[in-house]
Formats: C-alpha cells, sequence, structure tokens
C-alpha cells in the first residue's frame, strides 16, 4: 500500500508549475528548431528565432515563457491502491499546489482567473482553481500530468458532431484558417474523436501531452488509421501556407495528435484544441516515497539560434511620430521601435470607453494623442526587473473599440499580437492608422526591449491598468498598414500550396 502525504502533492504540483513555466518541453522547441531550419519565408523565420532565443531566455533567467501562464489543467491517474495522508481533497491539494507555484517570490506568475466568469469576473488574485480530471486505475501510484494554457490558443478550441461518412481531415483543414493566428504558431494540434462532446474535448486537450514524434512517424509510416490521419492532416495543415505568427510560412503546426473512443454509431464528435508557441506541460509519478525531482533539461541541447534584428528593420521614434510618417509603412515591414508608448487590454478599453461615453474624459495623464497602445497584461517584475516578461495579447478583442479610439483620443497606432477582423481593419483605414504585431511567445525577450514602465491609470485594475512603457528597440512587424492591407490576409496566400476545399 502506497501513503502519499499531502505536503509532497502539494509541493510537487508547485514545483511542477514553475518547472514548466520557464522550460519547454525539449521535445517542443527542438521542433521548432528544425522549422526555423526549414523556413523559407523571411517574416516567419524571424519570428521563430524570436521564439528559440525567448526560450532559451526564460530557461536561463527563469522566467515565464509567456506573460498568459495559463489555465492549470491537472490530469490525474490514481492508483486503487493508494492511500492519502491529507486534510485537503483532491481538487484543494491541487489548488494549494497551484496557489503556492503562482504567488513565488522568485518567479512571480501572472494570475488570470476570474470568477465569477459571467458578471463582475474578479481575479481570483493566485490563478485558482484548476481544471481538474481524475481517474481511478489499478496500481499504487499517482501519476500527473499537468499543463498550463493559455487563453489565445484555448479560445480556438472547436467541436463539431460529424456525420460518420464525413472526411475528418476536411473539416479540420476548413477549420484551421478560421482560427486566425490568436493561438500563436507554430503549435500542435490536439484532436479527440468518438465517445460524446464532452469526451472528445478532453480527450483533445489530454492529446497535446504526448511527446512530439511527428517526424519519426513520417520516416517509419503510418501503422493504422490514426496514424494515417495525422500525417495527412500535418501535410494538409502546414500546406495552407499560415506560418508562424499567421505570417505566411512553411510550418504552422509541428504535431498532430489524436485520441479516440467508441462512440454511437449516428455519430463522429470531434474536438480540436490547438497549442500555442508558449507550450507547458510535464508528466511525474508520485510513489509515496517523498515530492517529485524534476530533472531540467540541458541547455546544450537547445537549437543553436540568436535572433538579431534584421539589418533592414525601419528604425522608429515613437516621441516624434506622425500621421505622415506611418504612412509609408507597408505590411510586413520589420520595425524597431523606441520611445514611449501606453497600455492597455480588454478592461481599460472598457473603462475608458463608460468614461468618454460619461463626458469625464481620459483620466489625468492619460494622451493618446499620435501615440501607440500595446495590448498587454506583463507579469509582475522580480528583482531590478522593470517589468516582467510583457508579450502581445490577442487584439480581436479589442476590435469593437479600435473605431473609439481612433475617432475620439487622437491614437495612431496599435500593437498586439495575430490579425485584426473587418470591422477594426476598416476603422484603420479610415483613420489612416496602423496595428502592428509583435510575436506570441517571446514574452520575455520583448521585455528586454522595456526600459521603464509606470503606471498612469487604473491602477486598481492589476495587469489590466493603463501603463507607459519607454520602449528601446523594441521589434515588431507592420500587420494592417494605413491603408487598411492586412498581412494575415495577404501572406498565407503567397505560401499556400493547396485549396482550401471550402473555397
Amino acid at each position: 500500500m502506497t501513503i502519499i502525504r499531502q505536503e509532497d502533492f502539494i509541493q510537487s504540483i508547485a514545483d511542477a508549475l514553475q518547472f514548466i513555466s520557464y522550460y519547454h518541453p525539449l521535445d517542443y522547441i527542438q521542433a521548432v528548431g528544425r522549422a526555423w531550419e526549414m523556413e523559407q519565408s523571411p517574416a516567419a523565420r524571424d519570428a521563430l528565432a524570436q521564439i528559440l532565443m525567448n526560450s532559451r531566455l526564460c530557461a536561463e533567467g527563469h522566467r515565464p515563457i509567456c506573460q498568459d501562464t495559463g489555465v492549470v489543467v491537472a490530469f490525474l491517474k490514481i492508483g486503487m491502491e493508494v492511500r492519502w495522508d491529507s486534510e485537503l481533497d483532491l481538487a484543494g491539494m491541487v489548488n494549494e499546489g497551484v496557489r503556492r507555484a503562482y504567488t513565488d517570490p522568485d518567479n512571480v506568475l501572472r494570475a488570470s482567473m476570474v470568477n465569477p466568469p459571467i458578471g463582475e469576473r474578479r481575479n481570483t488574485g493566485d490563478n485558482t482553481p484548476a481544471i481538474v480530471h481524475a481517474e481511478l486505475v489499478a496500481g499504487d501510484r499517482v501519476e500527473i500530468a499537468l499543463a498550463a494554457k493559455g487563453g489565445g490558443s484555448e479560445n480556438k478550441s472547436r467541436f463539431t458532431v460529424l456525420n460518420p461518412s464525413d472526411s475528418l481531415a476536411d473539416w479540420v483543414v476548413d477549420t484551421v484558417p478560421t482560427l486566425g493566428a490568436g493561438w500563436c504558431p507554430p503549435g500542435i494540434l490536439g484532436i479527440g474523436i468518438g465517445g460524446t462532446a464532452e469526451k472528445a474535448m478532453v480527450m483533445a486537450k489530454q492529446s497535446l501531452m504526448a511527446p512530439i514524434d511527428i517526424h519519426e512517424l513520417r520516416e517509419l509510416g503510418p501503422a493504422g488509421p490514426i496514424d494515417e490521419l495525422r500525417l495527412e492532416i500535418f501535410e494538409r495543415v502546414n500546406a495552407l501556407g499560415i506560418g508562424a505568427q499567421g505570417l505566411g510560412g512553411l510550418t504552422t503546426v509541428v504535431d498532430v495528435k489524436i485520441l479516440d473512443y467508441p462512440t454511437h454509431a449516428a455519430s463522429l464528435p470531434v474536438g480540436l484544441i490547438p497549442n500555442c508557441a508558449a507550450t507547458r506541460h510535464v508528466e511525474f509519478t508520485l510513489d509515496g516515497s517523498g515530492p517529485a525531482v524534476l530533472v531540467p533539461p540541458r541547455l546544450a541541447d537547445w537549437p543553436k539560434v540568436t535572433w538579431h534584428a534584421s539589418p533592414d528593420a525601419r528604425r522608429v521614434d515613437l516621441d516624434s511620430l506622425t500621421k505622415a510618417d506611418i504612412a509609408e509603412w507597408k505590411p510586413g515591414e520589420r520595425l524597431l521601435l523606441s520611445g514611449k508608448l501606453l497600455t492597455g487590454r480588454d478592461a481599460a478599453h472598457k473603462r475608458i470607453k463608460e468614461l468618454l461615453d460619461s463626458g469625464q474624459g481620459l483620466p489625468e495623464g492619460v494622451d493618446f494623442t499620435n501615440r501607440f497602445i500595446y495590448y498587454v497584461g506583463p507579469v509582475a517584475p522580480v528583482d531590478d526587473e522593470v517589468v516582467g516578461p510583457a508579450g502581445p495579447t490577442t487584439a480581436t478583442r479589442m476590435d469593437k473599440y479600435t473605431e473609439m479610439m481612433l475617432a475620439e483620443t487622437g491614437l495612431i497606432g496599435m500593437i498586439g499580437k495575430a490579425e485584426r477582423g473587418p470591422e477594426a481593419i476598416a476603422a484603420i483605414k479610415r483613420h489612416g492608422a496602423v496595428y502592428l504585431i509583435a510575436v506570441g511567445g517571446a514574452a520575455y525577450l520583448v521585455s528586454q526591449a522595456i526600459k521603464a514602465a509606470r503606471i498612469v491609470a487604473f491602477e486598481d485594475m492589476g495587469m489590466e491598468a493603463i501603463y507607459e512603457f519607454e520602449v528601446e528597440d523594441m521589434p515588431v512587424t507592420v500587420a494592417v498598414d494605413s491603408k487598411g492591407v492586412s498581412v494575415h490576409s495577404m501572406a498565407p496566400q503567397q505560401w499556400r500550396t493547396i485549396p482550401i476545399t471550402s473555397e
């Protein structure tokens, strides 16, 4: 009989969450390295280099790979012979581990969980509660798989029930372009097939924990229908030309994972969940001998890639910028920003709208005239940092506020990640503004360009406050120019080698 002590379990959860906040799974980062080696798109190759450089910096500095340190998802397989020495229940122990990990003063992780989900949506402050899936199995061990799942990729989850005779591969290939780039490719597609609606989605999530082995599968050949399906989807999705960060290129996914389960004869439930460039997961076993011991990967095994700013990048002084200046910028052009910019995400935009609608105007000290706003919710700083990892937020969440910001505040540009929707692009074109993207999954690298940071409004909103950042050579790419031309529409078309079946 194995006895699992409460403290061993809690500390193992906490240690593992800290571990995955700064260590990519080695198989993933090596797969990105292979993608970088074969990539022919300059923009995608640059983005991949930033992701790889960021990964190494985080591994060396023990700081988060991404500012969105994720929702904690725990898959637990509990041996039926296990006994517990614990005052807390299972979820209580997992949540205490989450609390310790996310409030660790040596590496503070951003708390993103809000409760209730409808209404006030107050941040819980410690990223609890976790999402816990538990299964009783034979044996005397506890097997734990943990993931920290970012909102940008989680928001792109999809579910359908196909007819049994339908092509599942066609559905995936038609669906992936509709996800946009907010899930920060290159990543992994997790697919669950069969069971019922909830079973398919849980399998899709769980499949993302498996080691990357698509290249070995290609060399050895498929051993059955699931292998054949993985290979078909892998080839066809990459042939769509979406590429890293949606900038057009050869690699959109580095693997496709599938789990299946028996299902009703009349049904074919399918869940699809992507994993992003901040892929974070770890698996370990508790046998009663103490907390888990996690062995760090060797830095020598990281791809030998160092990102450098392109010599062709345009240097921009944010403090003297005008609309005439930004009118010269072209979609896909790489820029290095220096000077001051303001930040703000959904909650800040909502409050700005309320203030403007009420006639109160912007808060004292907030002036967007001829300035840029960076969509970001940074991690809290530690030691001598001016700000923690500060990567971009998915910009489409701010689309409904874009006309207001451009028409009423004097704003001339925005920085985020992924594409903009038709409403936002129309507003950008109408006002002669621009939209730039930073690389999602390179948050720590981006933060190195931030030389000063201060809160200028809405301090009560925590990470959602409006900051003023002073940046030096912050790398970005022009995603929508002042004429409304979008690189996310243009670039994948240039690299696509197969048609989408619905076209």
